[in-house]
């Protein structure tokens, strides 16, 4: 009997395996075919039935980086001789790289890229710090009213951005916000507060008033008490905490779409704007998509430890 249960326990750990890297092969073919067609010609990406083995090349992120042209007219060889590597791999495809004299035009891509960054970051920083504070506040002091506040303070993260983004664009268009970086972080900490709040809350329950107690008989304050105390025991909510704003702010497209567009556009709206000769140039897409990836997934593969520990609410137990 024994060695009939083993047995079942051992097929069915193998077909747990089995199951557990079918999902991981299924979770990452996007990955990979945004990766494959950030390397493929223009040509290639577009063949049906797709292609799967090609001759890589850079040219898509070379692109997707500079200004461009498209030349009507066969390219003169002694141009094309004198030209950079990275321009006759344009003009190979039939365009033709915009210079002022001798001095190279880039393209938005690294304009928006920054954009996403300079946003993303400092909503960031700014959520998870007022959360902070605020769960905090909720954890340790009796407040009037307090179950009511918290569910206010969840509900607006109920409603979805794009039912307020054209209220939202006629208000920032009166007050002059409109397509600037302070108001996307106003906004992007709006809608992460919330759930920075409640998420830190969790930790800060877990975390025992102890400490601080014995803190404040040992002669500090209860200022110095948070800093010293409580907030090196939150550093795991707080990782995980920042990880879940980053990649919120990072990803949004609605509000960025509607009120922005030049000056502050991030690169969620201005991806999918890369047109080639007539249509999309895909290539050029996903190579701005692969490159926007590359963030987030550093921000979140180093605190991954954080991040195991936080999503589990076990900070610290009594």
């Amino acid at each position: 009997m024994a060695a009939v249960e083993t047995s079942r326990e051992r097929i069915l750990g193998r077909a747990a395996i089995v199951a557990v890297v079918a999902a991981t092969i299924i979770f990452l073919l996007p990955i990979y075919w945004i990766g494959s067609t950030a390397v493929k010609p223009k040509d290639v990406a577009i063949s049906v039935p797709p292609t799967v083995f090609f001759k890589p090349e850079i040219t898509p992120f070379v692109r997707l980086f500079v200004k461009r042209v498209q030349s009507n007219k066969a390219v003169d060889p002694e141009q094309y001789a004198a030209a950079p590597w990275w321009e006759r791999d344009i003009m190979d495809g039939g365009e033709a790289v915009l210079k002022t004299g001798k001095d190279v035009q880039f393209s938005a891509y690294p304009n928006r890229f920054m954009n996403s960054l300079i946003v993303a970051v400092v909503s960031t920083v700014l959520a998870v710090g007022l959360g902070t504070f605020t769960a905090y506040g909720f954890s340790r002091f009796k407040i009037a009213g307090e179950d009511d506040l918290l569910f206010f303070i969840l509900s607006t993260r109920m409603l979805p951005p794009i039912v307020v983004a054209i209220p939202m664009f006629l208000m920032y268009r009166a007050v002059g916000l409109n397509d600037s970086h302070l108001g996307l972080i106003i906004l992007y900490v709006a809608f992460n507060l919330s759930f920075s709040v409640w998420l830190m809350k969790g930790f800060m329950d877990e975390i025992p008033k102890e400490y601080e107690e014995a803190a404040l008989v040992d002669g500090y304050t209860r200022m110095q008490a948070f800093f010293k105390i409580v907030l090196p025991e939150a550093v795991t909510g707080i990782a995980a905490t920042a990880v879940f704003c980053f990649i919120t702010a990072w990803n949004e497209y609605a509000f960025a779409l509607m009120l922005t567009n030049r000056r502050a556009q991030t690169a969620p709206p201005f991806i999918p704007s890369q047109l080639g000769s007539g249509l999309p140039d895909w290539t050029s897409i996903a190579a701005g998509t692969v490159l926007f990836l590359l963030p987030v997934a550093i921000f979140t593969f180093l605190l991954r430890n954080h991040l195991l520990r936080g999503v589990t609410f076990g900070a610290i137990r009594k």
